[in-house]
């Protein structure tokens, strides 16, 4: 297992919503978590292939900006 940090602009419950279902459908992630209360609203993902690129086109797609910070 993998635990990769990205950098976003997720800012809100219903920015968590709107990037959820394109995170639970990554079938790399076992777990994820925003924390949407710091200013660099760091995004924690435990992968089991530690593929950041499936992940940062998903965030994408739902409109968020995310880069890697490890």
């Amino acid at each position: 297992m993998k635990t990769l940090k990205f950098k976003t602009t997720i800012k809100c419950s219903g920015c968590l919503a709107k990037v959820a279902p394109l995170l639970n459908n990554e079938s790399s992630i076992q777990k994820w978590d925003v924390d949407i209360y710091t200013p660099d609203k760091i995004l924690t993902v435990e992968s089991h292939t530690g593929d950041s690129e499936s992940i940062i086109k998903s965030v994408e797609k739902a409109g968020f900006q995310i880069e890697s910070i490890q």
